[in-house]
């Protein structure tokens, strides 16, 4: 199905006004010129968090580190966040690039701002986005309750941009990632907005569904509450509206591509993906290879590289006293994840006895639903000195818990991508995933036929059940009895190159096909 287009709205609309007359002059902007990138690609990232400065999960690694990754390929990304806490404080030092009146009865300021690396707009917009607790959710673990509109307002001011509001640069083409940047091209079509939007799905779980009444508050006409734009069982769906709108729809894996069509993994939406075939890609996440590095890793206390792959076992000493654990003559294992049904980690509470009867380690880091945290915590209390599990995530902890583990467990139902296998791997901490989405395309079982050729990185188990997890936990088990079988494995993983090289390069490839489409409508 091609793109679905929305009746266009009025410029003067009460929902897209804005004040063009507060922005400041274009040589104040510290946005090359038109004339300075003709020859490069511009490109408009949307999306809510963002490493290293806001980050909940993958997402912000992704957005963190693609951007980079581009430039090589010629394209400049200038990366649209909101102004959370930990933006304003630098955003403020510098001029406004413009404000706008009237972003769904909000004021806001656009700001520019470069840090890492990156190019950043932010919208400082306090009301909306200075709060307490993180991005999505309170300092309570519970969903700011006008998620609908903080959301929603971001991708307006998208939209906005993306249509030529902000004087002395326009971009050639949007990017957008899950629900939360998903109304970017529904708004972008309802304005007449022709710029092609690429929409990312980083995990279709999460669908930005709210009653049906929303729409009007977001300022869409009402036709847009119909089965070819946002209406979802009787809601309304953020992520369903940018489906049908956005010119093309990357999700993070080519299996989780074909996944998602059906049933099982479709969340619901498998007939929507299945109507824009045509439109959807997958493309395997990649990691910055220059955070992620052990041999130069700051948070570790002893460096090493696949050549000094004996270093690391000088890392675990230094991990096992971080979690007051006693050391043991079986391998460490670790679990760094959201802690929730969709991630498996209630049947790692089931299994962990696995590990212990072998005298085996476990550390968990992560947090989530409370049942299963609850669960593992039972665990860890009739295991102490062997299991320990930290509710929360810090980097510098996940980087030692890399650096120092023997292996890490990802027992997910299902997984788009997941990067935590690819920092596993860069740093010979052996992975034991379940046969799902991008953890079947990143994991080489370690069977007899791919430990022959020597091509083994990791276990994978499959069917994805405490039975099939045990049992690659005695795999991994078994392996680790033979420490030279064991230093393969963890050179070979280490030797796994999954850097963004090519996915940037299919992103780029993409980028210039969509970009040069439309230079030939127009």
């Amino acid at each position: 199905m091609g793109t679905v287009h929305i009746a266009p709205s009025l410029p003067d609309s009460p929902f897209l006004r804005i004040s063009r007359e507060a922005s400041p002059p274009a040589q104040t902007s510290r946005i090359p010129s038109s004339a300075a990138t003709r020859k490069r690609l511009k490109v408009l990232a949307v999306t809510s968090e963002i490493y290293p400065l806001v980050k909940t999960g993958g997402l912000a690694d992704v957005t963190g580190a693609l951007p980079k990754a581009l430039s090589a390929f010629r394209i400049d990304t200038h990366s649209l966040v909101p102004g959370y806490p930990a933006l304003l404080e630098q955003a403020r030092r510098h001029p406004p690039l413009m404000e706008f009146d009237n972003l769904l009865g909000e004021r806001a300021t656009l700001r520019h701002l470069e840090i890492d690396g990156l190019c950043l707009f932010v919208l400082d917009a306090p009301q909306l986005y200075d709060r307490d607790g993180g991005p999505y959710v309170d300092r309570h673990g519970n969903d700011h309750p006008d998620n609908w509109k903080r959301f929603a307002v971001l991708s307006l001011a998208a939209a906005e941009i993306a249509a030529g509001a902000l004087p002395g640069w326009q971009p050639d083409l949007v990017h957008s990632h899950d629900w939360q940047t998903a109304l970017t091209s529904v708004y972008m079509r309802s304005m007449g907005c022709a710029v092609p939007v690429v929409l990312t799905i980083h995990n279709l779980a999460f669908q930005g569904q709210f009653p049906a009444h929303v729409l009007s508050a977001i300022g869409l006409p009402p036709h847009a509450y119909s089965l070819d734009c946002m209406e979802y069982f009787g809601d309304i769906s953020y992520l369903k509206g940018g489906l049908m709108t956005a010119d093309h729809i990357t999700v993070v894996s080519p299996t989780y591509a074909r996944e998602i069509l059906m049933p099982t993994f479709g969340m619901g939406l498998q007939g929507v993906l299945r109507q824009r075939m045509d439109r959807l890609q997958g493309i395997v996440n990649g990691i910055d290879q220059e955070i992620w590095d052990p041999a130069n890793d700051p948070h570790l206390p002893v460096g090493y590289d696949a050549r000094s792959i004996r270093n690391k076992r000088r890392n675990k000493p230094a991990l096992l006293e971080r979690f007051a654990m006693q050391p043991g003559k079986g391998p460490l294992f670790s679990a760094v994840s959201r802690i929730t049904w969709q991630k498996g980690m209630d049947m790692l509470a089931e299994v962990a006895d696995e590990i212990f009867q072998v005298d085996g380690r476990l550390i968990v880091l992560g947090q989530g639903d409370r049942d299963i945290e609850a669960a593992l915590h039972r665990t860890a209390e009739r295991y102490p000195g062997r299991m320990a599990v930290s509710i929360g995530y810090d980097e510098p902890t996940a980087h030692l818990i890399h650096g120092g583990s023997d292996a890490i467990i990802q027992p997910s139902r299902f997984e788009p991508c997941g990067l935590t296998q690819l920092y596993a791997l860069r740093y010979g901490c052996v992975p034991v995933v379940s046969r799902t989405g991008g953890l079947s395309e990143t994991i080489i079982d370690a069977n007899d036929a791919a430990l022959s050729a020597r091509v083994a990185t990791g276990f994978q188990f499959h069917p994805v059940t405490a039975d099939g997890l045990r049992h690659a936990i005695r795999r991994a088990c078994a392996a680790y009895r033979h420490p030279t079988h064991w230093s393969r494995l963890q050179m070979r993983a280490m030797q796994a190159d999954y850097s963004w090289d090519r996915s940037a390069a299919a992103y780029a490839s993409l980028y210039e096909r969509l970009a040069s489409t439309r230079s030939l409508m127009t």
